[in-house]
């Protein structure tokens, strides 16, 4: 009997439990639905739902989110370009957009973006349409030759600058990379790689001494890689995307293009560079830095993204004859 009551009195705890924190979440929901506040698009006249603390104008004026949605929208519109595109009969537009969270800078400035977007078709299918908006960045792969080499025993002894760093996210205080940083507001492309490549390399290099990887490639549509503009229109809709790598298109707006730059050094500099200690210190970076064989990079980096692309762009413009 004491078995029997004992577990009689365990469920009816277990049961009061879930019916008090079931009304204490029904009403936290209730709380928070009630802060929040919608408003039109004045351009694509679509419902905008904001949280508490974030207003019309910050988000409209979030270049991350002007940007994604233009760039969502004219793919949207290429649907209706020419009757074989795989969508035409029942084409999906963007029926709403609810953002849920959001991440201010130091000077308040907005910085991470994180939304939902209802984008259905006629039948009521949906697409996937969670988005982490943070903006673009850049990378940089930057190679030393020692000056004391010739043109054809460079290859063989040309060096790549790698930083390693703690990065949260990954769960790593020891992640290997090429130097990157987020691109300022109204920055350009290639003044935010000479910054970073400052602050993280210790190298003053000019703007006009970078080579953009990304800008050489082209492909199918893009005028040089043949194949036309592609199918349903495709290649308008590829035209509306960045020359750049996008590491995680399925669930964030991040695109990075690749920025080049070698230059001949001492041989007994080389030496100076593994483990050198660079970053804004007083901004959180603990940078060391890592010199490694351009042959190895790919093995070297292989956990990062943005080192694979540099890699694969590279040996690709190489091949073409589009970089020495």
């Amino acid at each position: 009997m004491p078995v029997i009551l004992g577990t009689l009195y365990q469920s009816r705890t277990a049961l009061l439990r879930t019916w008090t924190s079931s009304r204490f979440a029904s009403r936290f929901a209730w709380s928070l639905t009630s802060k929040m506040s919608t408003f039109q698009h004045p351009d694509y006249r679509i419902p905008i739902t904001l949280p508490a603390g974030l207003s019309q104008s910050q988000l409209l004026n979030f270049s991350p989110f002007a940007n994604w949605l233009a760039r969502l929208q004219g793919s949207l519109a290429a649907q209706h370009i020419t009757r074989d595109h795989p969508f035409a009969g029942d084409p999906y537009a963007l029926q709403s957009i609810t953002v849920q969270s959001y991440d201010l800078f130091g000077t308040g400035r907005l910085g991470f973006v994180k939304l939902t977007s209802r984008v259905a078709n006629g039948a009521g299918e949906c697409l996937p349409g969670s988005v982490f908006l943070r903006g673009p960045s850049v990378a940089m792969l930057v190679m030393l030759v020692p000056d004391d080499v010739g043109e054809e025993e460079a290859d063989a002894e040309r060096y790549v600058l790698l930083t390693v760093q703690p990065r949260v996210a990954a769960g790593s205080l020891e992640f290997v990379e090429l130097p990157a940083g987020m691109v300022d507001e109204g920055g350009t492309f290639a003044g935010q790689a000479a910054r970073e490549m400052e602050e993280e390399l210790g190298l003053v290099i000019g703007e006009r001494e970078l080579v953009c990887l990304s800008d050489l490639v082209e492909t199918e549509g893009e005028g040089g890689g043949g194949g036309g503009a592609g199918t349903g229109g495709e290649g308008a809709a590829q035209q509306l995307l960045p020359k750049a790598v996008y590491p995680s298109a399925g669930g964030c707006d991040e695109y990075i293009p690749i920025y080049m730059h070698e230059r001949r050094v001492p041989r007994a500099q080389l030496g100076e560079w593994t483990g050198k200690l660079t970053g804004l210190r007083e901004q959180g970076e603990k940078i060391t830095l890592k010199l490694v064989r351009m042959v190895d990079l790919w093995k070297e980096g292989a956990r990062d993204a943005k080192c694979l692309a540099a890699v694969a762009l590279w040996e690709g413009l190489r091949r073409e004859g589009k970089i020495r």
